[in-house]
């Protein structure tokens, strides 16, 4: 009865071993079920990577493009001052030898008169005594000469001493000698206007110089001084960079007055609102018409000069 109790006594401290020993092992995990959550982390890092890679990307493609912006920027500017620059130093250029070829043409016409005083005191001699007066003077291109006889014995003189001339072979006009001169009643009327005008352009107020000149054209359509009025006009316009009314105020000259010293010049500046308006063909055909109908003139040598800078654009 003793070694009975004794085995039943092992067999349940053994069961109850086993039992112990099952409940305090953990369950193993699920291979697959690692794998995936595996492959899940990786593929959450290389998407991290390639987005990282792709803003970096952006980022310096953007400011790439900023940086070309600024260095384009400031090259328009650079450009810009320089093209201010030279149509200053243009207008001076041209104000200069205008007022150096006036001076020369001033200095003929009172040679002239003074030759034609001394041709008609000559003609009177002695008897009833005589004057004869010589005037010269040139206005856009065009000269008088007046002669009169009167009685006194006076002697011949030569009024006038300077001549004016509104439209040299230049692009620009000197007011030097405006208010030299005022033989002509033509020329005289208005000359005072044009100075004034003239005096607004050289000092860079393009504004009141435009209002000046059309005031000067309602006033005195026909005056000697229009077509540098209606140049000047143009010119105003150009420098501001408006270049379709510029265009349209040059033709004028070439339509409306088509036989003065100014046309040439007109028609050069015609070529160059083309160009700046982008049409090159017509850019291209109008200087070819100034270097064709006016060869050995500056208008013709700016615009061959023109010309070749275009052709170098185009390669």
């Amino acid at each position: 009865m003793t070694r009975r109790a004794a085995a039943a006594a092992l067999v349940a401290c053994a069961g109850a071993a086993a039992l112990a020993g099952c409940a305090t092992s953990p369950p193993q995990p699920d291979p697959v079920q690692l794998q995936l959550a595996d492959l899940g982390t990786r593929l959450t890092r290389v998407e991290r990577v390639v987005d990282n890679r792709s803003l970096l990307d952006l980022s310096n493609q953007l400011d790439a493009v900023r940086a070309d912006q600024r260095a384009l920027h400031n090259e328009v500017d650079e450009l810009r001052h320089r093209l201010d620059q030279d149509r200053k130093r243009e207008l001076a250029l041209y104000t200069d030898l205008d007022s150096r070829l006036k001076k020369l043409e001033a200095e003929q016409a009172a040679v002239g008169g003074a030759a034609a005083g001394t041709g008609g005191t000559a003609a009177t001699g002695n008897g009833g005594g005589g004057s004869a007066a010589g005037a010269g003077s040139t206005a856009g291109g065009t000269g008088s000469a007046t002669g009169s006889g009167a009685g006194g014995g006076t002697a011949a003189s030569g009024t006038d001493q300077s001549g004016s001339q509104a439209g040299g072979s230049g692009e620009s006009t000197s007011g030097d000698d405006m208010s030299a001169s005022s033989a002509s009643p033509a020329a005289g009327g208005g000359q005072a206007e044009y100075q004034a005008a003239f005096d607004q352009l050289k000092s860079g107020d393009y504004a009141r110089a435009a209002a000046a000149f059309k005031r000067y054209l309602v006033d005195h359509p026909n005056g000697d001084f229009a077509p540098n009025a209606q140049y000047w006009i143009g010119w105003t316009y150009y420098v501001n960079r408006e270049f379709a009314p510029a265009l349209h105020a040059f033709q004028a000259v070439i339509d409306d007055y088509a036989s003065s010293a100014k046309v040439p010049d007109a028609m050069l500046n015609v070529g160059y609102c083309e160009y700046e308006l982008k049409h090159r063909p017509e850019a291209l055909r109008v200087l070819r018409e100034v270097i064709a109908k006016y060869p050995g003139t500056s208008a013709a040598r700016l615009a061959a000069k023109r010309l070749a800078e275009i052709r170098a654009e185009s390669r």
